[in-house]
């Protein structure tokens, strides 16, 4: 069971997902806003395909795959990758603050 002070913690420091980010160093903050956004796109792709074929089996006509990744997979993903990196920089930076206050 986690201590009082560990649960403090985690809240200051923030979590994402159940990962603490208190530790995190600017590399691994990039790392997993490009990794996140990355999973984002292929997932939202992958289901915009699904669509896709799931209309081409009821319309009887081939629909224009290339929009899976224009229309879809790439808008999102951009957009959970500026969402994530943007978070993932301020916790970077507010643990930069603390640590310069505290030198």
């Amino acid at each position: 069971m986690a201590s009082h002070n560990d649960v403090e913690r985690a809240r200051r420091d923030g979590v994402l997902f159940g990962i603490p980010l208190g530790d995190l160093g600017w590399f691994a903050s990039l790392l997993m806003g490009v990794a996140t956004g990355m999973a984002a796109f292929f997932l939202t792709t992958f289901l915009a395909i699904i669509a896709m074929l799931v209309q081409q089996s009821v319309t009887h006509r081939v629909p224009q795959y290339q929009l899976a990744y224009r229309d879809a997979g790439f808008p999102v993903g951009a957009t959970v990758m500026a969402l994530s990196l943007g978070y993932l920089g301020v916790q970077w930076s507010r643990r930069m603050i603390r640590k310069s206050r505290r030198a």
